[in-house]
């Protein structure tokens, strides 16, 4: 019965087995199979070392940082308020997920497009503020770091928002309620309570959101200056690949950018297991 168990357990993984191998293992392998290698499939190392001594190439890296991690913080900061204080619901919830929702099916290029119609210098928004004298000229939304960090802001913080609303919502109510019988305030609930119970879930949202803004490329070419402040290594990785068409190069990017996001995980989950040792519950004094 126990081997009947255990081939049924895997002829039901098979085909998540499968999709994993096909769609993430292999397409793995050989992209570090094709860093490691020249053009006529000789082991180097070449294809790093030209990374790192090409100063414009280099400085992608910090680029992209510079852009990932204050979104990320930004939206992951947003939705904890946020999901802390619909967590039992509130009046037009549905609408405002509606909305939130809106973002996600749209996509990043769609988002783009619209920033550049709505938020461009003859935009309607820059017409409303020169109408109110809150500026004289048309501001600058787009074609810049501003504009490439607000649009991953508007498809980065729904996932974030409600993957915690989803999380927070499942934390017991009676564990507030119980420590505001103890003597604690609302705010040292929410710190010595509920914050350390949502720690697995912001880390998860902190995680997902970076991988996405790490990776971003639509926004840096419609909404940035790809060929300059806002050239990210995602960018790097496409002219290497398609305007000079060396497989090899772009592929040790892509492993360098697998490798900075394995560090800037590992360093998430690192917080996460310090930090998440249950919640504990705070008396007077």
């Amino acid at each position: 019965m126990r081997g009947a168990g255990r081939s049924g357990v895997l002829f039901l993984l098979a085909p998540a087995l499968v999709f994993i191998v096909l769609l993430f293992l292999y397409p793995f392998a050989y992209g570090l199979f094709l860093s490691l290698t020249k053009a006529d499939g000789t082991f180097t190392f070449g294809n790093y070392i030209r990374f790192f001594a090409d100063a414009r190439d280099l400085r992608t890296i910090w680029t992209t940082l510079s852009i990932s991690v204050p979104v990320t913080f930004i939206n992951v900061g947003l939705a904890v308020p946020f999901s802390y204080y619909m967590r039992r619901g509130v009046r037009g919830e549905k609408v405002i997920t509606f909305f939130l929702i809106v973002p996600i099916t749209l996509g990043t290029v769609l988002i783009s497009e619209g920033m550049l119609s709505y938020m461009g210098p003859n935009g309607w928004l820059n017409q409303l503020l020169m109408a109110l004298r809150i500026v004289k000229e048309p501001f600058r939304f787009t074609h810049n770091y501003l504009g490439v960090v607000i649009s991953l802001g508007l498809s980065g913080f729904p996932y974030a928002f409600l993957m915690l609303l989803g999380y927070v919502s499942g934390i017991s109510p009676d564990l507030e309620k119980a420590s505001q019988m103890l003597g604690a305030s609302k705010i040292q609930t929410f710190w010595r309570v509920l914050f350390p119970l949502m720690v697995p879930g912001i880390a998860i949202a902190f995680c997902l959101n970076f991988v996405m803004a790490f990776s971003v490329f639509p926004s840096a070419v419609l909404l940035g200056q790809p060929s300059g402040p806002t050239r990210v290594i995602s960018i790097a990785a496409y002219q290497w690949a398609f305007e000079k068409f060396n497989f090899n190069a772009a592929s040790s990017i892509s492993m360098l950018m697998a490798a900075i996001e394995l560090v800037v995980i590992s360093i998430v989950l690192v917080w996460r297991g310090r930090t998440y040792k249950g919640a504990s519950i705070v008396g007077k004094g």
